[in-house]
C-alpha cells in the first residue's frame, strides 16, 4: 500500500514556482506558464468562518461581499469593479469564503496584469475609505437572500447545515455554517466591519499566487510597487479548537418539504 502511494505521488505533475515574502509579510508565489497569453491572480486571506466571534456567524462571507463595493481609488459597487475588469478582458473573477480562508481571484490578459494587482492592493490597503451603512445594509440583504437560495429553499439544505453542527458541536469553530444565520447577519455593524478588516485584512495575513504568461522580474517590480507600501498589521488572534471524539452514533431526522427522503 505504501509503495503504491509513493508511486502515485511521484506521478503527480510537478509545477515549478518561486515563493518569497515582502517585508510587510505578504507571501507571494509565482509560476510561469507561457502556453496562453493570460495571467491568473489569486489572493488568499487567512480568515474565514472559524474566525467569527460568537453572535456574528456569516460575517466572513458578508465581508467578502463588501470587498467588491469599491475602495478608495475605485469608488462604486460591484458593477463598477466587475465592469472595469471585464472591459480589460478579465475572466473567472470572483471571491469565495470557507471556514479557514477567503480568496479573491481574476484571470487577466498578460498585458493587463498590472490592473489586477492595483485593484487587489487598493482593496487590501484602502477598503474602509468607502464602506458605509448603505453598502453594508445592501450586502447584508444579498447574503440573507443567498442563505434562502442555498439553504432554506433547497431540498436537503437544512440537513447539510445540521450535519456540520452535529459533526462539530458548539463551541468548536466549525460549528454552524459559512453562510451564517439571519439573526447574526442582522447584528453586523459598521464597527464590526472596521474591526474585522483591521484584524485580518493585512499583508502579513495573506498569500498571493500569480500564474501564467509573465516575466518574473517585471511581476516582482509590480508587486513591490503596489503592495510593499501597505503596512504590516497586528498578528491575528489564534483560533483554538478542542475536538471532542465521537464515541457513539448520532442520528437526527430533519423534516423538510421534499419529494424523496434522503
Amino acid at each position: 500500500m505504501l509503495f503504491a502511494m509513493l508511486i502515485a505521488a511521484a506521478a503527480l505533475p510537478q509545477i515549478p514556482f518561486e515563493k518569497y515574502q515582502l517585508p510587510n509579510g505578504l507571501t507571494v508565489m509565482l509560476s510561469e506558464d507561457h502556453r496562453a497569453p493570460v495571467v491568473a491572480v489569486d489572493l488568499w486571506y487567512h480568515v474565514g468562518a472559524v474566525n467569527e466571534r460568537k453572535g456574528r456567524s456569516g460575517f466572513a462571507h458578508l465581508f467578502e461581499h463588501l470587498m467588491f463595493q469599491g475602495s478608495k481609488h475605485l469608488n462604486g459597487d460591484e458593477r463598477t469593479v466587475f465592469a472595469m475588469l471585464e472591459r480589460n478582458g478579465a475572466t473567472n473573477l470572483n471571491g469565495s469564503t470557507d471556514w479557514d480562508r477567503t480568496n479573491y481571484f481574476e484571470t487577466m490578459p498578460s498585458d493587463r496584469l498590472e490592473l489586477a494587482l492595483w485593484l487587489e492592493s487598493d482593496r487590501m490597503g484602502f477598503l474602509l475609505d468607502t464602506v458605509d451603512q448603505t453598502k453594508l445594509d445592501t450586502q447584508r440583504d444579498v447574503v440573507r437572500n443567498e442563505r434562502r437560495q442555498s439553504v432554506e429553499n433547497v431540498p436537503y439544505g437544512r440537513a447539510e447545515e445540521r450535519l456540520i453542527q452535529l459533526l462539530f458541536p458548539d463551541p468548536h469553530p466549525y460549528f454552524g455554517y459559512v453562510i451564517g444565520s439571519h439573526e447574526d447577519l442582522q447584528r453586523a455593524s459598521l464597527d464590526d466591519v472596521r474591526e474585522f478588516f483591521r484584524t485580518y485584512y493585512a499583508p502579513n495575513n495573506a498569500g498571493m499566487a500569480i500564474v501564467g504568461d509573465f516575466r518574473p522580474a517585471e511581476v516582482k517590480r509590480l508587486v513591490e510597487k503596489y503592495f510593499a507600501p501597505i503596512p504590516r498589521g497586528l498578528q491575528p488572534p489564534e483560533v483554538t479548537a478542542k475536538t471532542q471524539p465521537h464515541t457513539k452514533e448520532v442520528a437526527e431526522t430533519v423534516r423538510d418539504q421534499v419529494q424523496l427522503a434522503k
